[in-house]
C-alpha cells in the first residue's frame, strides 16, 4: 500500500488531531506500532511538526471518520495522491542533529543484537563498518563517552527495520550452522558380538 508524503509528520497530526487507534496510523502511515506508541507518549519524534494529510490533498475527513467509527478499518490514500518514493539503497542520510546518536545506537545493537552483520547495522543507523569495528574492539576515540542506547528510540531507524534485520541475520545464522556430524560407534562395539576364540593350551599337565 501506498504511503503518504512525510509519513511520520502525518502520524504525529493524526495521533493529535483524530481518535485513530495506533494501528490504524501505523498502517496508514508505514511505521512500527511502538513506533506511533512512541511518538504519542513523546518519546519518539519530538521535533517534528504535524503535516495535515486532508490539507494536501492525501486523505479525505470522510475517509477519516469511517476509520474512526471502524477500527478494524484501514485509511486508503486518496486518488491522485502523490505516494512516496521508495527509498533507493545507498548510505541513511541521518540529520546533522542526530549524527551524535550513532555511536551508541551501534553500541545498543551490538549488545543486543550480535547476530547482525556490520552491513545491517550500517543500513540500519547510516554508519561505516569501521566506526562499527572501532566500537565493537573498545578503540573508538570517544569509548569513554558512549552510552548504548535503542536505534529506535534515537529516531535512527524504524522498529520494522530493525524487527526485519534481525529476522533475516536468524535465518542466515541458522543456514550457515554446522551439521551435528552422527555419532560413530563405539570403538569395538562392531566385535562386541563376536566370540573371540582363546589360544588352546597344548602344554602338558606336569607329572605329579
Amino acid at each position: 500500500m501506498s504511503q503518504p508524503l512525510m509519513p511520520m509528520a502525518t502520524a504525529v497530526w493524526l495521533i493529535d488531531n483524530t481518535s485513530l487507534t495506533f494501528k490504524q496510523i501505523a498502517r496508514f502511515c508505514g511505521l512500527h506500532d511502538l513506533e506511533v506508541q512512541g511518538i504519542a507518549d513523546g518519546t519518539v519524534g519530538q521535533s517534528i511538526a504535524g503535516i495535515d494529510p486532508t490539507a494536501n490533498g492525501q486523505l479525505t475527513w470522510a475517509e477519516v471518520r469511517r476509520c474512526q467509527d471502524d477500527p478494524s478499518a484501514s485509511l486508503v490514500l486518496s486518488k491522485g495522491a502523490k505516494p512516496e518514493q521508495t527509498r533507493t539503497k545507498g548510505p541513511r542520510y541521518t540529520p546533522v542533529s542526530k549524527r551524535q546518536d550513532k555511536p551508541d545506537a551501534i553500541a545498543w545493537l551490538l549488545r543486543h543484537h550480535p547476530e547482525l552483520s556490520d552491513t545491517q547495522i550500517s543500513r540500519l543507523v547510516g554508519t561505516t563498518k569501521p566506526t562499527i569495528s572501532a566500537i565493537r574492539e573498545r578503540s573508538h576515540w570517544n569509548i569513554a563517552n558512549i552510552r548504548a542506547q535503542d536505534p529506535v528510540a534515537l529516531g535512527l531507524c524504524k522498529q520494522m527495520e530493525l524487527d526485519e534485520a534481525v529476522q533475516k541475520a536468524a535465518v542466515r545464522a541458522q543456514k550457515n550452522a554446522p551439521e551435528q556430524p552422527e555419532s560413530a560407534p563405539a570403538e569395538g562395539a562392531a566385535d562386541s558380538g563376536a566370540d573371540v576364540e582363546s589360544p588352546a593350551d597344548d602344554t602338558p599337565a606336569s607329572d605329579l
